[in-house]
């Protein structure tokens, strides 16, 4: 039986419910996400939109899921950003080197939050918190797998680390399937491998615990440093020719940042050092881009380092 005020009360509840669901939606689209940085807690408006990255790794997160970034430093050794990404941030604008900001520029882009590397000083930080929301990482360095943590952390800032943990499954899922190739072809016993990158002055070997020799280690190949460096160094420092033998590994991945590290790395292929080494009779020294192995960081280097890997240990010779 119709009922006037079983009506009235099932539109009050059918409003009560919408209100309070309005309410909910509200409250969540207008939840800030405080993060815990270098310098302590910072807040962060979940309608940032405007980013700034004063960080490769930060960059790459961004790039990674699909967030535009307004502007970002060149990468080490170039002009401009790093060359495996370039060509997905088109439009970019250069604000800084990875050694000086230019704040002008900074804040022409009035940016809602600035994405900064763990390296960032705190006076640096000062000037630049005034300007925007300013996060910098600060987890333990020693451990290779921190780009994952930094990829998180840079994109929980803007709410988006559902995408985040589908872009580090995916690099999770491409080095599984490498190692399994690379296990089937390998033998166990030629499996060590070492990160260069050479110098002018000579070649640096790059920590065992840093960004790219994480990945080797991922894809089943055991990077070394040959104790060449003590405490948390993040290489060592530069080789003469005379000292070369001790980058004679099963596998070498050389590493250049510029034109005179290449012209280097050329003229040392020339001597006697070099070509003797094991490692080159064997045809098992691969070239790679620096500015990816040694600079960057974030799901889409780590992508490109494992197809280096895979394109390097699969089509070079190994003895059975």
């Amino acid at each position: 039986m119709f009922s006037i005020r079983s009506a009235v009360r099932r539109s009050l509840v059918s409003t009560s419910v919408l209100l309070s669901s309005s309410i909910l939606l509200s409250s969540n689209a207008l939840a800030d996400v405080t993060l815990p940085t270098k310098f302590g807690d910072v807040t962060v408006k979940d309608n940032a939109e405007r980013i700034v990255t004063l960080y490769e790794g930060a960059l790459d997160a961004m790039t990674a899921i699909d967030v535009d970034v307004l502007g970002s430093i060149s990468t080490r050794g170039g002009d401009g950003v790093a060359e495996y990404i370039s060509d997905q941030v088109p439009n970019i604008q250069i604000v800084g080197t990875t050694k000086e900001t230019n704040i002008e520029a900074v804040l022409g882009l009035r940016p809602d939050v600035i994405m900064a590397p763990y390296y960032l000083s705190e006076s640096q930080y000062k000037i630049l918190s005034k300007i925007a929301p300013t996060i910098a990482p600060n987890f333990d360095r020693s451990n290779a797998a921190v780009w994952e943590k930094e990829t998180l952390f840079f994109a929980k800032a803007i709410n988006k680390t559902a995408d985040a943990e589908i872009a580090i499954d995916n690099v999770h899922k491409l080095a599984k399937s490498t190692k399994a190739t690379l296990e089937a072809t390998i033998p166990a016993d030629q499996r060590e491998a070492m990160v260069a990158r050479w110098m002018p002055q000579g070649p640096i070997v790059m920590a065992d615990y840093l960004f790219a020799s994480g990945l080797l280690s991922s894809v089943g190949l055991e990077p070394t440093h040959k104790n060449l460096l003590k405490g948390k160094r993040p290489h060592s420092s530069p080789l003469s020719l005379e000292n070369l033998s001790v980058v004679d590994t099963d596998w070498l991945f050389l590493a250049t940042l510029n034109k005179d590290g290449k012209d280097a790395l050329e003229a040392a292929k020339k001597s006697p050092s070099f070509s003797r080494l094991n490692v080159v009779k064997q045809d098992r020294v691969t070239l790679v881009d620096g500015q990816t192995w040694t600079s960057a960081s974030g799901p889409i280097a780590a992508t490109e380092v494992i197809n280096n890997v895979a394109d390097a240990l699969l089509t070079k010779p190994s003895t059975n």
